[in-house]
C-alpha cells in the first residue's frame, strides 16, 4: 500500500506492550509475538523509540476481538502492512463508525466485505 499513513498515536487512544498484552490474554510474550507474525494481532510503533505496541481495542474480555484475525489477513493479502492495517481499522470513514468499533460490537461481516473490496 504505502499511502500517507496517519499518525497512529492520535488514532489509537491506548496501546499495550507485549508483556501487558500477554498478561491480558493469559499467554506469554513469545505467544504474542507469534500472534503478530500470524496476523492474529497487529503491532506498530506509535511513538518513535518506544518499541512495538498493540492497540488495546484489539482485546476484549481477555480475548482477541472476534473477526480481527480474518480482517488482518484480508488487509495483508491486499498489500497492507501492520501500520497501514491499524490505520484502516481505526479510520475508515465508509462505515457507520470505525471498523474496530464494528468488530467489538460483533458487526464484522460488513467490515470484512469492505476490506475485501480493496483488492
Amino acid at each position: 500500500m504505502s499511502a500517507d499513513v496517519p499518525d497512529l498515536a492520535s488514532l489509537v487512544d491506548v496501546w499495550l506492550d507485549w508483556p501487558e498484552t500477554a498478561r491480558l490474554l493469559g499467554v506469554t510474550p513469545a505467544k504474542v509475538r507469534t500472534m503478530v507474525r500470524d496476523h492474529e494481532l497487529a503491532e506498530a510503533i506509535p511513538v518513535p523509540g518506544k518499541g512495538p505496541r498493540i492497540p488495546a481495542d484489539f482485546l476484549q474480555d481477555g480475548l482477541v476481538v472476534k473477526g480481527l484475525a480474518g480482517l488482518l489477513t484480508v488487509l495483508h493479502d491486499n498489500g497492507y502492512d501492520d501500520t497501514e492495517a491499524i490505520a484502516w481499522i481505526f479510520t475508515d470513514a465508509e462505515l457507520p463508525g470505525r471498523p474496530i468499533d464494528a468488530l467489538r460490537e460483533n458487526r464484522g461481516a460488513e467490515v470484512k466485505r469492505r476490506a475485501q473490496a480493496l483488492a
